[in-house]
């Protein structure tokens, strides 16, 4: 953990967790999500300038939901309790927390009835996004109320003194018509923070926390040629230059002619010297008959691993295996008991053996991927690159549903790459966050010509999102999807169909797999 100054978010299970998260650092301050059970020491070595405790979907009174260390609120940190979190500070506190009668789900009218310093600037009435069965009934001592709302007497709370809040509502939504307002004034009217932490200030401290780390000894990046690997790479050579060995592995799940292009751009291009390694036929051999995609991720990394620990061996002094690991990732693949559960292990995280030969370097593992855009031009890299759409570390074996073959990932290839070739010509490739075609492992009756077909549905997925955490399906223009679907089904031989994927996440991820 740097200097710089951290807000801690301690997560209660809430959907809302990241959201919180975002929005603190959308004012430039740093923050972080820990799980409930952190130790009240390793609080007191962040020394955060705030607490924001997440909301929640269990009760306070469920005999195994989730709690916090009491003594987390003598510690004189700031605190801010959402929904859930409030509770927690009544039920430690002294106050009294019930069953509502009359649950608030959606929007509802929050008034403000007291002064403080965390509603200042705020209107006196205005809507918030409520989601709680519990209620306060009683404050804890010292405490005052600040708003209330239908079916919530106490809304929000405070003790001016020690400067604990708490908030029945949730400004963190886009819904709570005054969320922002109070998020800043708890970020800088409470908690004095000064918003310093900017893409500017990181790189400045990851190249001398790099340089430092890494000393004379070499480090290889695994180099995709995406937007993380890439801007990974130009940050590790800004910090240890010709120690760097830049190593790109085809694993043959990559793009159409992807790994043909990769060197000869990026040597171009950032001056990177890479050195290529043909591993599509072990990889491909490893997965054979594998259908489960966790089984699938777990091969790949296992794989990516063992054949970067053998080409590092050719080097002296390789000690250093440089990952693009991105917050989401980490995120989606804890699991913590009564807080977020896994969704699915990713690459760069879960696909890891226990024991390696080399010590990992992700220095993008605190950050969103707008935030990593914004490193890489810092970093003065082409916006042509900085741009590019995210692509799965385990490539098109999770876009390959059921057992991957070459036959199956060559069809994908070539439809995905009409799908945003045509995106691209349609002048939307950069009004879209990302865009890939999934191959289904499903055949149905199709007529060519005079001749029946029994072939392969192909689904088209597009979405928009800040930062992979929440997303929306993008709305094609229909006779964009007709013209992609004919060509697709006349170009590529083995598609009779193609379907287009409405799901936004929550409740589906961007990927299928």
């Amino acid at each position: 953990m740097t200097n710089k100054e951290t807000i801690l978010i301690i997560d209660f299970g809430s959907q809302y967790t990241q959201l919180i998260t975002r929005r603190v650092r959308e004012f430039s301050v740093y923050s972080e999500i820990y799980s409930h059970k952190i130790d009240i020491n390793k609080i007191k070595a962040i020394a955060p300038k705030g607490i924001i405790l997440s909301g929640g979907p269990m009760s306070v009174y469920d005999e195994d939901s989730p709690k916090v260390d009491p003594e987390i609120f003598n510690l004189g940190i700031p605190i801010l309790g959402i929904c859930y979190g409030l509770q927690l500070i009544c039920l430690n506190l002294g106050g009294e927390v019930v069953s509502a009668k009359n649950k608030e789900y959606g929007k509802s009218e929050l008034e403000i009835t007291g002064d403080s310093v965390l509603f200042e600037g705020v209107k006196k009435s205005s809507t918030a996004w409520m989601s709680h069965g519990d209620y306060v009934a009683k404050l804890p001592p010292a405490f005052d109320i600040l708003a209330k709302s239908a079916n919530s007497p106490f809304c929000a709370i405070s003790d001016e003194v020690k400067n604990i809040y708490g908030v029945q509502f949730h400004p963190e939504v886009v819904h709570t018509e005054e969320g922002t307002k109070i998020i800043s004034n708890f970020l800088f009217s409470v908690c004095k923070c000064t918003g310093n932490w900017n893409s500017h200030n990181f790189v400045e401290e990851s190249i001398a926390r790099i340089k430092a780390l890494v000393g004379d000894k070499k480090a290889i990046c695994a180099l995709s040629g995406g937007v993380d690997s890439t801007v990974a790479a130009v940050l590790i050579q800004k910090a240890i230059g010709h120690h760097l060995i830049c190593m790109h592995i085809d694993n043959g799940l990559m793009r159409k002619d992807e790994s043909k292009t990769i060197a000869s751009v990026f040597d171009e291009k950032l001056k990177l010297n890479i050195i290529h390694i043909d591993a599509s036929e072990l990889f491909l051999t490893n997965l054979s008959g594998v259908s489960d995609p966790e089984k699938k991720r777990k091969i790949i990394g296992k794989t990516f691993i063992d054949v970067f620990e053998k080409e590092a061996k050719k080097f002296s002094d390789v000690e250093f295996l440089i990952q693009g690991t991105l917050y989401p990732d980490v995120i989606e693949s804890v699991s913590v008991k009564g807080a977020s559960v896994t969704i699915k292990s990713h690459h760069n995280v879960g696909g890891l053996p226990d024991v390696m030969n080399l010590k990992l370097i992700e220095p993008f593992r605190e950050l969103f991927k707008d935030e990593v855009r914004r490193v890489g031009r810092e970093l003065g890299i082409d916006e042509e690159l900085i741009a590019r759409h995210p692509f799965p570390g385990p490539g098109l074996a999770v876009r390959v549903l059921g057992e991957i073959t070459k036959e199956r990932l060559d069809v994908l290839r070539e439809a995905d790459d009409i799908f945003i070739s045509e995106i691209k010509k349609a002048g939307i490739y950069d009004n879209i966050w990302q865009a890939f075609a999934v191959l289904l492992p499903i055949q149905t009756v199709g007529v060519m010509g005079d001749a029946r077909t029994y072939e392969n549905v192909l689904a088209l997925r597009a979405v928009n999102s800040l930062d992979g955490m929440t997303a929306d399906w993008f709305r094609f223009d229909h006779d964009f999807l007709a013209g992609v679907s004919n060509k697709i089904i006349n170009k590529v031989r083995g598609i009779n169909r193609v379907v287009y994927d409405i799901s936004s996440k929550p409740p589906s991820t961007i990927e299928w797999e």
